[in-house]
């Protein structure tokens, strides 16, 4: 069973960091993997993700393209490319179940169900027939789609035979949380920087 984790970087840790993602056992430490991390008005930098209860994973933050960091949680010291290296750890506690909570569960699967699906085609790339394809696969809103992974979102292009028609999908996660937190200003902005990159 699959558990909602909640990763948070404080400000003193993410200060100077204009973006970052996270990256750990979850995504086989693969940074085009990474899940995109949201800047929250603190200067703290935030994630949510799926994971398996009952299970340890291994974790860091990669800022700004070249910087790794840790947060408060534990730690574990590894050997990796030859160098010392200490990565974050977390425990997935198992829920324990009981008939209450076999309620709750049930009530959370209805209100996702009449969840209002959010305009994904405000996402620069995103056209009618991108929003089908990632509809079917359970991502109706800006918040789903900020949660995606980069591999998930190509998977849904490709299987849709839209890969040659889409631009910018590398981005429409980071585009997405912007959007999920009503950050439409800063959302524009980025827009207009990957416009005058090509």
């Amino acid at each position: 069973m699959n558990k909602k984790v909640s990763f948070i970087l404080p400000s003193a840790y993410a200060e100077g960091a204009t973006h970052g993602i996270l990256v750990g056992d979850f995504n086989n430490w693969n940074t085009a993997e990474g899940i995109y991390l949201e800047k929250l008005e603190d200067g703290s930098m935030t994630a949510e993700l799926l994971l398996s209860e009952g299970k340890t994973y291994e974790y860091r933050y990669l800022l700004n393209d070249k910087i790794w960091v840790n947060d408060n949680n534990g730690k574990k010291v590894v050997e990796a490319f030859g160098q010392t290296i200490e990565n974050c750890i977390i425990e997935v506690p198992l829920t324990k179940k009981s008939s209450k909570t076999t309620k709750v569960e049930m009530s959370k699967k209805n209100t996702t169900v009449k969840t209002k699906a959010d305009n994904l085609t405000k996402i620069s790339g995103i056209t009618e027939e991108v929003v089908s394809a990632l509809n079917n696969d359970g991502i109706i809103t800006f918040k789903d789609l900020g949660s995606c992974t980069i591999k998930r979102i190509l998977l849904n292009i490709e299987n849709a035979g839209l890969l040659n028609k889409v631009k910018h999908h590398t981005t429409w996660s980071r585009q997405a949380k912007l959007a999920a937190a009503g950050k439409w200003d800063e959302l524009k902005i980025f827009k207009q920087e990957m416009i005058s990159s090509k």
